[in-house]
């Protein structure tokens, strides 16, 4: 068995950083239902304005807000405003194409693909 990408939500904006809350990332319930993502499942978030990287557990936003909420300790290393990426992992043997929901800086689907990957993966290195 080996751990592969299952899907991400790239390039959200932080709308909110909650360090008085016990923990966790809130994402609007829409993207969480297009990025196959469920309540209380582990995610891996990747703050692109700094560099930060944190695994933590999502909670259900209100559907279509655009919320991305850090919570708890979680607010100190990413912040309001800040662009990060929301990946989830499967374990399995047969691996499946991720898929990627692409937003607008207002967290707003723009594209919902599996293709969108192989564009991604052409701009890098």
């Amino acid at each position: 068995m080996r751990i592969f990408l299952k899907s991400k939500i790239h390039n959200a904006t932080v709308t909110e950083a909650n360090l008085k809350y016990v923990g966790s990332i809130t994402i609007d319930e829409s993207l969480m239902i297009k990025a196959d993502i469920k309540e209380y499942e582990k995610v891996l978030v990747v703050d692109n304005t700094n560099g930060n990287r944190l695994e933590t557990y999502v909670i259900k936003g209100k559907k279509n807000s655009g919320h991305i909420c850090m919570n708890g300790a979680a607010a100190h290393l990413i912040k309001k405003g800040h662009e990060i990426i929301i990946m989830t992992y499967q374990i399995t043997n047969k691996p499946v194409k991720p898929t990627i929901v692409i937003v607008d800086k207002n967290n707003k689907f723009v594209k919902f693909t599996k293709e969108e990957l192989a564009k991604l993966n052409t701009q890098g290195c």
